[in-house]
Parts: structure tokens; sequence; C-alpha cells
């Protein structure tokens, strides 16, 4: 008789080791350099992470899409860790860089997997927006490369425009990965995990989706994403602590705790190339 437990669906555990706006002085663990980000990744492969979400810097230590600096922490990454971690790049835009900028990064580096955000890349507000024919021609541009993406979504409404763009063609029908950010816009940035189930109640069409969650109850966000049959995202970008509110020493020390949650929970944990089918346009 097989164990019912067999059932349950992996989860994936990615890894955001540094973000768009923290520095060591918020953590002197935070990884920046190449080096440092292929010693993270290393050690989060190590507790469990299938994916990392990649930011890099500028020489004066802000967001960057430079191309070049991708290229360099990938190559320091993938000599670290190989073929065991999904890469996934960030388009984040932090007010800095347009649409077409961020397109044109993606078309330069043709990365492994990329994260986007309908919202930036196609504002309710067009004004300094792409047209809606530019995105489609992108995103159909990544089915063609192989480019895995993961959309952003900040609000659970941005679910209904997200299915309205799949319906129209303006996002590929196979293009479903979904990530569900809490607490980013609140006073706080502070989430809590109920604020996950307008999320799940909206995704009516059954998108596969990971969390990530700003600040201390990240863990409890993302065990409660496990419980819904969903994947989780946490690292250094959304939080700096542990369960019990002590501090992290690294990022791998958070990956450790989420992978303790699934395995409570009795999810197995993805592997990267459980990660790349699930993340795959189908």
């Amino acid at each position: 008789m097989s164990d019912a437990h067999d059932s349950l669906p992996p989860v994936i555990l990615a890894v955001a080791p540094n973000g768009a706006r923290k520095t060591k002085a918020d953590h002197p663990a935070l990884p920046i350099s190449p080096a440092e980000l292929a010693a993270t990744a290393a050690a989060c492969a190590e507790a469990g992470a299938a994916m990392i979400h990649l930011h890099v810097r500028d020489e004066a230590g802000g967001h960057s899409l430079d191309v070049e600096a991708y290229r360099a922490a990938i190559a320091a990454i993938r000599a670290a860790v190989g073929d065991r971690l999904v890469i996934q790049v960030t388009s984040e835009a932090v007010g800095r860089y347009k649409p077409q900028e961020q397109m044109a990064m993606v078309r330069a580096l043709r990365p492994e997997a990329v994260s986007l955000a309908p919202r930036e890349l196609l504002p309710e507000d067009p004004d300094g927006g792409a047209d809606e024919g530019e995105v489609a021609d992108f995103l159909a541009w990544l089915d063609t490369e192989g480019i895995l993406p993961q959309f952003i979504l900040y609000a659970a409404d941005e679910l209904e425009r997200f299915d309205d763009l799949q319906t129209r063609g303006v996002i590929p029908a196979g293009q479903r990965f979904l990530l569900f950010v809490l607490g980013r816009y609140s006073k706080t940035q502070e989430s809590r995990p109920a604020e996950l189930l307008p999320f799940v109640a909206a995704n009516r069409r059954g998108h596969p989706w990971a969390v990530c969650a700003f600040g201390r109850r990240e863990t409890a966000c993302a065990i409660a994403a496990m419980t819904l049959d969903g994947h989780a995202r946490v690292g250094f970008e959304n939080n700096l602590h542990l369960p019990d509110g002590g501090l992290a020493p690294d990022n791998a020390a958070l990956v450790a705790a989420a992978a303790r949650g699934a395995a409570a929970l009795a999810r197995p944990l993805a592997d990267a190339a459980g990660a790349r089918n699930l993340m795959a346009p189908r």
C-alpha cells in the first residue's frame, strides 16, 4: 500500500538573497558581489532551495539591470552549483528603468528564468509604459528562447487583469507561474498569513503560484502557502529574521526554516529539475 503522503506535490523553495534596496548596513551577510552570491547560492542549495532570485548592483551599490553584471554573477553561481539551482533574474524597475529597458535587458541576457511585474510592463496609467503589442511580442519571444517567466502580483485584484491579458493573448496561455507578494504596501511592510487568502480565492484558473512575504512572519506565510499547495520564496530581500524573531545569520538559515515547515507538512522539496518542469510554459 502506498503512503498517502506520496500524492503531496513537491514544494519549490526559492531564495531571494539581496533584493534591490538593502545593503550590508542592514545585514553584514547580505551578498552583493558575484563571489558572495555564489557562496550564498551553494549554501541555500544545500539547505533545500531549488531556485535563486537574483539582483545585481552598480558600482555605487544601487539597483542595476546591467547585463554584464548579471553575466558575472550567473557565471559565479553556475561555477558553484552547476545546474542545481534555477537562476532567475529580476527585471524590477525600482523607479529607474522603463519597460523597454527591462525587456531589452532580458533580450540581451537570455537568462534561464526571469521575474516580471505586469503592473510595471503595462501600468494602468499608460504614460511611460509599453504598448500591449510590444509586450506580447516580448513574452512570445520568451517562449521561443525557452526562458522561464514568473509574474509578480502585488494585490489579489491583479489576478483578474492577468487573466484578462491571457484571454486576449497578450500573455501566452502557457505562461502561468505567479508570485503573490504579501505586505509590500502595508505601512510597516509586515505581512500576515491571512493576507494570502484573497489571492488564492482570486486564482480561479488554478495557476501555479508561490508566495513571498515582507517582515518577520515570512516563514509563517511560506508555511501557509505550502498548506494550500503553493510554493515559497524566502530570503534577505524581504526579511532578515528567523521564525523566533532572532536575526538570521544568513540566507541559508531562512531556507532551512522553510524546509522544516515543508517537512512538517510532509511535502517533499522540489529539486531544480522539478522546478524547471513546473515553471515551463504549457
